[in-house]
């Protein structure tokens, strides 16, 4: 059944503030917000933890079957748990940093994942943030962005965050894989960051949204 809540859909490579944007339009506009790469990087660690190589594609998606990836709502975001187990900071560690694009890149898991991703929108009006989510998991909306800065300003970023992993192998990973590549969706309203402010950019996509007819 066609579900009549309205979907924001934002993209963008890593460290490149689509996060902190996404958190914030989705405080301003009451919508759930649902940081979609949160489910490749579960199965990312849990894959680790139970010893299954990133690369062996028919063992992740053994293990993605074998697990419970569960949503719940808390506030206006969702909490992701494997096996009823909240991971907060260890979704980010160097180990899954490392893997995640490899699993992402699997076609069997991402058919699933994305049908996942579609089932929330049955739930409330969602501001959903990744790498495909213009592109492939909600192509229909009229609410796209696309969250850029430049490779020096996202470098800086991610070392602010204490992250290690390099971001031109991700780049380079995620822009390249066979299933739904990071691209720019058609139609988004493409917002380069690197010289602006947070607020900045959360005033440019609230402005883009009331210019869309996004109506509250």
């Amino acid at each position: 059944m066609e579900s009549k809540n309205r979907v924001i859909a934002i993209d963008g490579p890593a460290a490149s503030g689509k996060s902190s944007v996404s958190t914030r339009v989705s405080e301003r506009t009451g919508f759930l917000h649902i940081n979609s790469g949160l489910m490749y990087r579960a199965l990312t660690w849990s894959a680790l933890h139970s010893g299954v190589d990133p690369r062996d594609s028919s063992a992740i998606i053994d293990h993605l079957n074998s697990i419970d990836m569960d949503c719940r709502k808390s506030g206006k975001s969702l909490i992701l748990t494997i096996n009823g187990t909240d991971l907060g900071d260890e979704l980010k560690s160097h180990e899954v940093n490392l893997s995640v694009s490899i699993v992402s890149a699997i076609k069997e898991v991402r058919d699933e994942l994305v049908k996942r991703q579609r089932d929330y929108l049955q739930i409330s009006n969602i501001v959903m943030e990744g790498r495909d989510i213009g592109s492939v998991v909600f192509p229909d909306t009229p609410y796209k962005f696309y969250i850029d800065a430049s490779p020096e300003v996202r470098a800086k970023r991610r070392q602010g965050e204490g992250g290690q992993d390099d971001l031109s192998a991700r780049d380079k990973l995620d822009s390249s894989r066979k299933v739904s590549p990071l691209v720019v969706p058609k139609d988004s309203f493409v917002i380069d960051t690197s010289d602006m402010n947070l607020d900045e950019v959360v005033e440019k996509v609230m402005a883009e949204l009331i210019l869309r007819g996004l109506d509250n």
